[in-house]
Order: structure tokens, then C-alpha cells, then sequence
């Protein structure tokens, strides 16, 4: 049976004090990193030999070595300490400038090479110490609608797994907080040069071979289900698990692909990919970061979650106008075809 600790009467401070001798191997320099005296040093490491019962640092002409009871309590204590100081300082006013902390951003690939870019431009001004971990996320396959596609987001904010998602828009439970970055829709993308880009209609889009994004592999998507409803269909040629993957092919070869209009106007250019309107109606879809309400009351997730909406403002007013004039288009064409 485990003796019981009275964490009151134990001095923690021990902890640290393990921790700067252990990295030190040797009692005079802890004692100047702590801004103690050496006999302080070897008075506090006596009681915590007491309190773990084992010598944990033996003398040598150079100085000290750590027993293999020390050793093996070095990771959990670092551990401990470790948490205790992210526990302190979460009291502190967030300070961008001096913050050294890892935020993690959940999004589809296609979205986050959009959003990240001017984030870290902005990172990179502001808060050079902050790091950022990307999270791919992804729909449920096989789900009917678009709530239940991506609900599993929601449960990955709730536990921290990701500190903001970023989404194609979905309704969000009221216990999160939403807010539109930019309208996305879909061009048909191809290599520069492809006969495709001058006769851009519905014949020859499906007389093309297409590359078709997709996780799972399923050779069936939103171009195929719009396809459908007109009677017609493509050959897919390929599937890839991203976007990215799929640009770097569209670029090599003559398959077409449709992809996120944000992200061809982005990365089409280096990759010699130019982007031509859709000849059928596709999807558009609001892009929207959520973050969890209880997360907000973190200052450092409600500044990331501010400078994330900062850093797309312009993609976000240059993407309203072209929204805007796009179904001014299709609303005029639908009048003639009156």
C-alpha cells in the first residue's frame, strides 16, 4: 500500500531545487542558479533524500551524478514542475510578445493553407515566440448533410484537442462562438497550356479526365451529384487524399480538378495551374473559425482567435465582392434563359 503525502507539509519547492542539480551535476552551481548558498543546496537535498528515502546524488571530484532512482524520477517531476508553472502563469495577462506558447489550428488542408499564411505573417510581427501545430481535419464520410459531417469537430474543440477549428460553415451549437472569414467556392482547375482552359464548357468538361479529392478514395463528389442532376458524368481518373497533392498533379499532367477558388488563386501561379469558372453550379460555402465559449475565457485563445480573423480580413472583403458580382452573374443568366 502507498504511503499517504501531506502535500502541506511538504516543501515543493524541493521539486525545483531536484530539478536545477540535476541539470547542473554539481551543488555550487545550483546553489548560484537558485541564488542560494551551498550549504542551503545540500541541506534542502538531505530532506528531500528524507522524503523520497534514497540518496538521489552522489559525490564524485567533479561534482555530483544522479543515483537510478533519481533518474527515473527525473521525467515525472519535470513533468510536475512543468505543470505548475502553465497553471501560474495562465494567471498572468497574456503578453503576445513574450509568449513562447503552441497553439494548435484544426482545418481541411485546402483551408488552412488559405488562413495560415497571413496568420504567420502576422505571428511574425506581433508574437515571434508563439508556434503553431496544424491539425487536419476532416468530414465523416458517408455523412448526408453537412452538420453531421463535421460534427466530430466539435468534440475535438471541447477536449483542447484543437484550440480553433476552421470549417466550411455548419451550424454551431450555442455553447461555441462563430465567425465568418471568407465565401469559398469552386473553380475547375488545370495546367496552363490545356486545351481545357480556352473551351471551357459542360461538353468538354466531361469528355475530360479528372482527379477527384477524396480521403477514402470514393470516386464520388459534389461534381458528381451536381453532374447528375443534369443527366450527365465524368470519368475520375484519380483519387487523392488533398488538395495540395492534387494541384502538384493537375500540374503535371491534363487532368482537370475542381478545387477551392482561395486556394488555386494562391498556389496556381507557382505551380503554372490556372483556374477557370465551373460550367455547372457547385456548392459555396461559408469558411467560419469556432472556438469553444469556455476556451475564449483563455486570453491567449481569444487573441489568436482575433488575429486569426484579422489576418483574412482582406481575403474576406476581396472574397464578399467577388461572391457578391459572381450571383449577380448567375441570377442575370437564369433571367435570359427565361
Amino acid at each position: 500500500m502507498l504511503k499517504e503525502i501531506d502535500l502541506a507539509r511538504t516543501d515543493l519547492n524541493l521539486l525545483a531545487l531536484f530539478e536545477v542539480v540535476l541539470e547542473a551535476r554539481h551543488v555550487g552551481r545550483a546553489a548560484q542558479r537558485l541564488n542560494l548558498t551551498p550549504s542551503a543546496v545540500s541541506h534542502g537535498l538531505g530532506r528531500l533524500r528524507r522524503l523520497l528515502n534514497d540518496p538521489l546524488f552522489l559525490r564524485t571530484p567533479k561534482g555530483v551524478v544522479p543515483t537510478a532512482r533519481a533518474t527515473e524520477l527525473a521525467a515525472p517531476i519535470s513533468a510536475v514542475l512543468a505543470q505548475a508553472r502553465k497553471v501560474l502563469s495562465s494567471a498572468e495577462p497574456f503578453d503576445p510578445g513574450r509568449s513562447e506558447r503552441r497553439f494548435t489550428i484544426g482545418a481541411p488542408d485546402a483551408i488552412s493553407a488559405v488562413v495560415v499564411p497571413p496568420l504567420l505573417a502576422e505571428l511574425a510581427k506581433r508574437a515571434p515566440g508563439i508556434d503553431l501545430a496544424l491539425r487536419q481535419l476532416l468530414p465523416t464520410p458517408g455523412e448526408s448533410t453537412p452538420e453531421r459531417a463535421w460534427q466530430g469537430v466539435f468534440a475535438d474543440l471541447e477536449a483542447r484537442a484543437v484550440d480553433v477549428a476552421v470549417i466550411p460553415g455548419v451550424p454551431a451549437p450555442r455553447r461555441f462562438h462563430a465567425l465568418g472569414l471568407y465565401e469559398e467556392d469552386f473553380v475547375v482547375a488545370v495546367r496552363r497550356g490545356n486545351s481545357f482552359a480556352k473551351d471551357p464548357t459542360l461538353e468538354r468538361y466531361c469528355e475530360m479526365q479528372h482527379v477527384l479529392v477524396s480521403l477514402v478514395g470514393d470516386p464520388h463528389g459534389i461534381v458528381d451529384k451536381a453532374l447528375e442532376k443534369r443527366g450527365r458524368s465524368r470519368h475520375i481518373a484519380l483519387t487523392v487524399p488533398s488538395f495540395m497533392f492534387a494541384l502538384a498533379v493537375v500540374a503535371e499532367t491534363d487532368l482537370v480538378c475542381a478545387f477551392p477558388r482561395q486556394f488555386v488563386k494562391m498556389y496556381g501561379p507557382r505551380f503554372g495551374v490556372v483556374g477557370r469558372e465551373s460550367p455547372l453550379p457547385l456548392p459555396t460555402y461559408r469558411i467560419s473559425a469556432i472556438v469553444s465559449k469556455v476556451a475564449l475565457m483563455d486570453g491567449g485563445v481569444e487573441w489568436l482567435f482575433e488575429l486569426l480573423a484579422s489576418g483574412t480580413q482582406a481575403l474576406t472583403k476581396h472574397s464578399k465582392a467577388r461572391f457578391v458580382a459572381h450571383r449577380n452573374e448567375k441570377a442575370l443568366a437564369a433571367r435570359l434563359r427565361r
